[in-house]
């Protein structure tokens, strides 16, 4: 008997679209590994990288064939129905048929050297079917592996153990019987009722059909259907079809379409171990994490303010401005415990939600308490915390001091003209009085200046240092605890798992659901 090759495909093969996109969830698992690092317990790690090189190691192989197996036993004309479905004559056919165990193999397009070795297949019973000379008209069954497998009820021993060694491996099996021997107890006890459950990739096909009365046909069709379900399966499609009159055999041909079209074995199970790996990273990951624009930003700006006493700096400038001098604030440092503080709030609010490690992650990134403060520290001294004394208030200050110094003046020369019994006393003393009045509005009202100056002058003041905590806040808390947190969430999306990989029953022109029969694969 051939012996299976484990030949890996060849180098520069490009993989077909179902392998590539299996491949690119394994890339992007391994990357996710790399990117989480020792966040990831190494056990897990070491479980998930190795579930994924055993599936890199399926997919050299390639997940793009569908492999579909023509099973019968001798005189079925199994490999005449293999002929015609190829439209060459490839399969032994007649009397040299039950002497060989040779596995024959018809290849649709896509190179599937590696995956005929590794089902053992031997190369001069391989022929690939499409060619330039078939236009598009086999474009439907692009992917697909035909193999006829030997009598599966032969005297042989070597030939059921080939039959027994592919029937895992395909996706679709189909059960070639005659219109004689379509009840034989070799194919119903010795495998059918072990398939139960498996529906879903086999069908049966009644060859020879052309050999049958019309008026009989159907009657045998719902006979073969009754002893399917007496062997305990349902919904298996059943087709007649004659190798030699052609007839029948572009239906069985479109069920073969359907199944191409569907998933393969190899895809559902690489895509199965796929998700296992993705499932058991999932486990040691959160099942969320915190949006950047979530974090408390604002609160901490807030807290930040109050720790570095910025509403006693920012009264110290009203008030001077308003007293017609200068002022300074931010003399001394910020509270260390209250940024201390402020740094495990945040730390919990960051981390809220994600395993131990990748909290520890998050605190790590974050400086210490006391990196903190002297950012902080560092950001307020380039604030300059000083009102600027308003010109217009200090113009009506000194037009109003004119005016009291002329009243008071014009006040003297009213009291002297009484005094010595002149004329023009009570002009003068008007005089005075509206100087004096207006001096004193001129004084009100540059003082309401000077106050107007020191409430501008706190609000700059109040913009700049407030900018400074925000971009402290920014540099130094969101930026590192949102690159943690983006990691988490790359390593969490790489280990979601999508729709299982499945579809339709062949027997009702779908594609294979139900991976192979119940034998374990190799």
């Amino acid at each position: 008997m051939t012996q299976p090759d484990t030949t890996p495909a060849p180098a520069g093969t490009a993989p077909g679209s179902r392998t590539a996109g299996l491949l690119a969830r394994v890339d992007r698992l391994e990357r996710a590994l790399d990117v989480a690092g020792p966040r990831v317990p190494d056990a897990t790690a070491s479980a998930v990288r190795g579930a994924l090189a055993t599936v890199r190691e399926r997919l050299a192989l390639g997940a793009d064939h569908t492999v579909v197996a023509l099973v019968g036993g001798t005189g079925s004309g199994k490999s005449s129905l293999f002929n015609a479905l190829t439209g060459l004559p490839l399969a032994d056919v007649g009397v040299s048929r039950p002497t060989t165990s040779q596995v024959t193999a018809c290849v649709w397009a896509h190179d599937a050297s590696a995956l005929l070795d590794w089902l053992g297949v031997a190369r001069d019973r391989r022929m690939e079917r499409e060619s330039e000379l078939d236009g598009e008209s086999q474009a439907d069954l692009r992917g697909l592996i035909l193999l006829d497998l030997p009598d599966h009820d032969s005297v042989e021993p070597a030939h059921r153990e080939v039959v027994d060694r592919l029937l895992p491996l395909a996706d679709l099996l189909v059960w070639v019987v005659d219109p004689q021997k379509y009840a034989d107890d070799a194919l119903h006890s010795g495998y059918l009722r072990h398939l139960t459950g498996h529906e879903g990739a086999m069908l049966v096909v009644v060859n020879q059909m052309d050999t049958v009365p019309v008026h009989a046909q159907a009657g045998l069709l719902r006979d073969v259907s009754r002893l399917l379900e007496e062997d305990g399966l349902r919904g298996v499609g059943v087709h007649s079809a004659s190798a030699r009159t052609g007839d029948g055999v572009p239906v069985v041909r479109g069920v073969l379409a359907s199944t191409v079209a569907g998933h393969t074995v190899a895809q559902v199970r690489a895509s199965a171990e796929i998700d296992d790996a993705a499932r058991g990273l999932a486990r040691v990951l959160g099942a969320a994490e915190v949006a950047p624009d979530a974090l408390p930003r604002a609160d901490a700006v807030t807290t930040l303010a109050t720790a570095a006493g910025l509403e006693p700096a920012l009264r110290l400038v009203e008030e001077g401005v308003a007293a017609g001098r200068t002022a300074r604030g931010f003399t001394e440092p910020v509270q260390r415990d209250r940024v201390a503080d402020l740094r495990g709030r945040w730390l919990d609010a960051a981390a809220a939600g994600l395993p131990a490690p990748w909290r520890s992650a998050v605190d790590a990134a974050l400086p210490d308490h006391r990196a903190l403060s002297a950012a902080v520290d560092d950001a307020l001294g380039g604030v300059v915390l000083e009102g600027r004394r308003a010109g217009a208030a200090t113009a009506l200050r000194v037009l109003a001091a004119v005016l009291g110094v002329g009243g008071l003046v014009a006040a003297g020369l009213a009291v002297a003209a009484v005094a010595g019994g002149s004329s023009g006393g009570g002009v003068r003393a008007l005089l005075a009085v509206v100087a004096l009045a207006l001096a004193v509005l001129l004084e009100l009202l540059g003082r309401r200046v000077r106050r107007a100056a020191g409430r501008r002058g706190a609000a700059r003041a109040r913009d700049a240092a407030l900018a400074a905590l925000g971009t402290v806040v920014d540099e130094r808390l969101v930026a590192p605890a949102a690159a943690v947190l983006a990691e988490h969430r790359a390593v969490r999306e790489a280990a979601a798992v999508g729709p299982a990989v499945g579809s339709s029953s062949p027997g009702d022109g779908g594609a294979t659901s139900s991976p192979g029969p119940a034998v374990p694969a190799p």
